[in-house]
């Protein structure tokens, strides 16, 4: 099979935000007790915090952490996770009980650790406009008034300057503690973005879209909820998990088209509200829950309620998996003109790329490799290509490519960057990449995860679905050329000279 990639310098899609490789923490599950905090585990720091787990994530090299919620967000007060007496709550979300060990200074400063910014987000399910601007105010105003000489007594004298915040979570989900109505929500978020902003102009604001495409209210809740916020608000949010729940794969490898799909309508619904108002604001898109997550979901209906920090959503991903999750990254990426922010649900135990053992090891998942891959490598400009493919149809999709792929140019290093997935089961590719208008000189580096049975996984004691180098590619005037094999996740890397 022939793949031919066809760019060119002149012409591009957009400039790759680097908050595109956001993670998200909330306090669920083994995320965070057992996941970043276990005090007592061999490797905690002073603060309880474990040394392993947080070398992976600055691994993973992820630039900002939604936090503390997902679903929990919807029943949580702020103030519980700050100064010294912290109460221990029911969280109704996931029916677990809620230590508040871990706060709000507490998160910030392992942020810092890590080289993470926080993208805070806010509970608008049983909070509302006072509890916001309240937030908003002890975080980011330097001092001289009540909750911002509070934080100062809790022990940061300096404001943490958090620059992006989420205006609740999910709102239209029957699940949510106090979801809401498209209008009541609408309004709700209006408000209460008008006053954290006028607390701090600063920030950029994330309002709610629906929780996935399949929402009997999708569509019309964006349009109802932006006829409200629009001019108010810097990001409407999109959440989609995927799974394999029929075991065809060549339907999996396919549901990146689906992303593609809901990121564009959710885009032409944004732009509909920009011309209905008669805006020059163009609002841009945070898919701030993506994942794949089914794995867990037989094992999580028999847990117990009212445990602390019980296992839940701890999906082992496998090499199909791994292979989808490239997939989807790459959609993210050519949709960079309006997809600034994304946030991989989650980071720790919880349908995660880090897993930890209580009281013992650390590894890395086989969705690991891609995310760490394209958040160290993937920056620059996206450029519009041609991919002269195969194509193939499945259950759910038809005329998919049997290649997904990017090109990346990076400037600043003086490389482009190549991020493909060879999705056929039986057969490699031949691939070449046309580079009009550049200089390319050299392969700097060519890695595959391929050759693996597609349930593989990595466990604590064994990890085979890890990048290794690839055959040999090559540079023909300003033609690369290099082989995919069958099932295949690659990463080329080729240096490019000032013509």
């Amino acid at each position: 099979m022939q793949a031919k990639m066809t760019v060119n310098k002149a012409f591009t899609i957009s400039t790759i935000d680097p908050r595109v490789y956001g993670t998200f923490l909330e306090h669920m599950g083994r995320a965070v007790y057992s996941g970043i905090y276990e005090p007592g585990h061999k490797t905690a720091d002073a603060k309880g915090f474990r040394q392993d787990v947080k070398e992976l994530v600055k691994e993973l090299n992820t630039p900002l952490i939604r936090y503390p919620g997902g679903n929990f967000l919807s029943g949580y007060n702020w103030e519980d996770g700050i100064g010294k007496n912290r109460p221990k709550r029911l969280d109704l979300a996931w029916k677990t009980v809620e230590t508040n060990e871990v706060g709000l200074h507490e998160f910030i400063n392992w942020s810092k650790e890590v080289n993470a910014e926080v993208n805070m987000a806010i509970n608008l399910g049983t909070r509302g406009i006072d509890a916001a601007r309240n937030i908003v105010e002890y975080c980011n105003h330097p001092g001289g008034t009540y909750w911002s000489d509070l934080r100062r007594q809790n022990g940061a004298e300096a404001p943490f300057n958090i620059k992006t915040w989420c205006l609740g979570n999910e709102m239209d989900g029957p699940w949510q503690i106090g979801g809401k109505t498209a209008e009541e929500y609408g309004r709700l978020a209006a408000e209460a973005a008008k006053v954290m902003k006028w607390v701090d102009p600063t920030i950029e604001l994330v309002v709610c879209g629906s929780s996935n495409d399949q929402m009997p209210t999708f569509a019309s809740w964006e349009a109802t909820v932006l006829e409200h916020t629009y001019e108010h608000v810097d990001y409407l949010s999109l959440h989609s998990y995927y799974g394999n729940h029929k075991n065809d794969l060549q339907n999996y490898l396919a549901m990146s088209v689906g992303m593609d799909r809901f990121i564009k309508s959710v885009t032409a619904i944004c732009d509909y509200i920009k011309a209905k108002k008669r805006s020059n604001k163009t609002l841009n898109l945070s898919f701030d829950e993506w994942n794949i997550w089914y794995h867990s979901n037989e094992k999580d209906s028999e847990n117990e309620p009212w445990q602390q920090a019980p296992p839940i959503l701890e999906d082992i991903y496998n090499f199909e998996d791994a292979l989808l999750f490239g997939c989807l990254l790459i959609t993210l990426l050519k949709n960079s003109d309006r997809v600034k922010i994304a946030c991989l649900a989650q980071l720790v135990n919880v349908i995660a790329p880090i897993m930890t053992e209580k009281n013992g090891a650390a590894w890395r998942q086989a969705t690991f490799y891609p995310f760490m891959q394209a958040a160290h490598h993937g920056h620059g400009t996206v450029l519009r290509h041609n991919l002269d493919v195969p194509a193939y149809d499945c259950v759910d999709f038809n005329a998919v490519p049997f290649v997904e792929s990017v090109a990346i140019h990076n400037e600043v290093k003086n490389e482009i960057i190549v991020f493909a997935v060879n999705r056929s089961a039986n057969e490699s590719t031949d691939f070449t990449a046309e580079l009009q208008g550049f200089n390319p000189t050299s392969i700097l580096e060519f890695t595959e995860i391929s050759g693996h049975d597609v349930k593989q996984v990595n466990t604590k004691d064994t990890c085979p679905v890890v990048p290794k180098k690839a055959d040999a590619a090559s540079i023909n005037g300003n033609q690369l050329t290099a082989s995919l094999k069958p099932l295949s996740w690659n990463m080329i890397r080729v240096g490019v000279a000032d013509k």
